[in-house]
């Protein structure tokens, strides 16, 4: 029996991979998981952003995860918000036509500095937080402190060494001189902030700011006093914090 020759013609056109947002995008905004809607993986809410639409079709983010409507999660990291961006996720997961801010990056780590500086400042007024290499060191070694605040752009050396050899969360979301503001100075590189919930506010929307900034994941380094994370984030956290003065928290609101 002649067997027939078989040509690339012949053979059926391969899958294409799936697109952005093409699985289902009902599940319920319950438990301590949500699922992103770019890369499908399900994150804890406090590692993602929640975005919904507003009665005009405008895109929202809701950092407080508190305005009403089905919410979009992604995660929160840069290049994720700017594939949601750039191809039709918004709109896919919506099932309809959208507005995307084409700044809505750039807006979202101003609002994150901006939600950052208001923790702090709430902190510093319920004497949760104190500012200053002397008096947060002293925190340091009676071990009222839980988390660790420092300038982007202080001295590396300076900062290892208020650390020492302590075991404590660090962050290093905002430069010298908006850390100063917030405590009434000119220029502030350590602040010290006590255990509670603002704390973890805090640190959580670091986090969040670190990864739409591009900066690895390093919490274990944070926690060995490992200032390589806030090296990484100089010059990029600086120019957001520095320009966040009267600029509104994403210029958008959505209708309660």
């Amino acid at each position: 029996m002649k067997r027939s020759k078989i040509t690339l013609d012949d053979l059926p056109p391969a899958a294409e991979p799936p697109d952005i947002a093409d699985e289902p995008q009902d599940e319920p905004e319950t438990g301590p998981l949500r699922r992103c809607a770019v890369t499908r993986e399900r994150l804890a809410k406090e590692r993602m952003i929640r975005f919904v639409i507003g009665p005009a079709g405008q895109v929202v983010p809701d950092l407080a995860a508190r305005l009403p409507g089905r919410g979009i999660w992604l995660s929160a990291r840069g290049d994720v918000i700017e594939t949601a961006r750039t191809r039709g996720a918004f709109a896919k997961a919506a099932r309809a036509q959208v507005t995307v801010p084409p700044d809505l990056l750039s807006g979202l780590q101003a609002a994150l500095v901006r939600r950052i500086g208001e923790h702090l400042g709430l902190a510093r007024r319920a004497g949760q937080a104190i500012a200053g290499y002397s008096k947060a060191r002293e925190w340091l070694e009676k071990g009222s402190a839980a988390l660790v605040v420092q300038a982007s752009d202080g001295s590396a050396e300076e900062r290892l060494r208020f650390l020492g050899s302590r075991s404590l969360p660090v962050v290093a979301p905002l430069d010298g001189a908006a850390l100063g503001a917030i405590f009434g100075r000119d220029h502030t590189v350590h602040v010290a902030v006590a255990s509670g919930q603002l704390a973890e506010r805090i640190r959580g929307e670091a986090e969040r700011l670190a990864g739409l900034m591009g900066a690895p994941d390093d919490s274990e380094g944070s926690a060995r006093g490992d200032t390589r994370k806030g090296k990484s984030q100089r010059g990029r956290t600086d120019g957001v914090a520095s320009g966040l003065a009267g600029r509104d928290e994403c210029k958008v609101q959505a209708d309660r």
